[in-house]
């Protein structure tokens, strides 16, 4: 399929809000065709120079118009494609386009497997001292927190790849148990630094009931 393109370097994962400001001209003209011909467009992802995957998103609002042009709109991110091919001007368009390949996502998943990851999202706030909110796992995806969970750009690229909901939660788990692992021996090397920091009276060493 050939879709509009507007190439960037962030992520966006499907059912996200995607705010975003337009100020050059061909994306302008981009947003005006979403808007008159209710078509979508790409956001491929721009990592290490290249652009291989990417994610269809779908025109809300128009927030602001500015009196320069410049729009603030809203957009919803829907499916993750792989790209086919670029081209800097789609057709008699000044924005660039390509052909994509949608992938097949599914959020088929274990009940036990996504409580242990919101259990370990719960943690992991915790430690940081940052105010969680139980999040209630019928609704919850992998998706939910995942720009909220210490991710890596890469990591998220990598979760952004994985077709199957499970393997997105047992990737989440691994990270998850990861960081907490380290943050737990952060705070038990700062509580030990802490400790010897302290002024502390020692009993003075006999020196006769030593032997050298």
């Amino acid at each position: 399929m050939k879709i509009p393109l507007f190439p960037l370097a962030s992520i966006f994962f499907p059912g996200e809000t995607v705010p975003l400001h337009i100020f050059e001209p061909r994306y302008k003209d981009l947003i005006r065709d979403c808007r008159e011909e209710a078509i979508t467009f790409g956001i491929p992802v721009v990592i290490r120079g290249t652009m291989e995957y990417g994610t269809e998103v779908q025109l809300v609002e128009v927030v602001n118009t500015y009196e320069g042009g410049e729009m603030d709109v809203v957009c919803v991110a829907r499916q993750v494609f792989r790209l086919r091919s670029f081209e800097n001007q789609m057709d008699d368009k000044a924005y660039g386009g390509g052909l994509v390949q949608f992938l097949e996502y599914d959020f088929v998943a274990d009940e036990g497997l996504k409580n242990e990851v919101i259990q370990s999202i719960g943690s992991l706030y915790r430690m940081m001292e940052v105010p969680f909110t139980d999040i209630d796992a019928e609704v919850f995806t992998s998706f939910t927190l995942a720009h909220k969970m210490g991710l890596s750009f890469e990591q998220e690229y990598e979760l952004l790849q994985m077709s199957k909901e499970q393997n997105r939660l047992l990737y989440l788990k691994k990270h998850l148990q990861t960081t907490i692992a380290v943050l737990a021996e952060v705070e038990r090397t700062k509580k030990a630094i802490e400790l010897n920091g302290h002024f502390k009276n020692f009993d003075p060493l006999d020196f006769k009931d030593l032997s050298f």
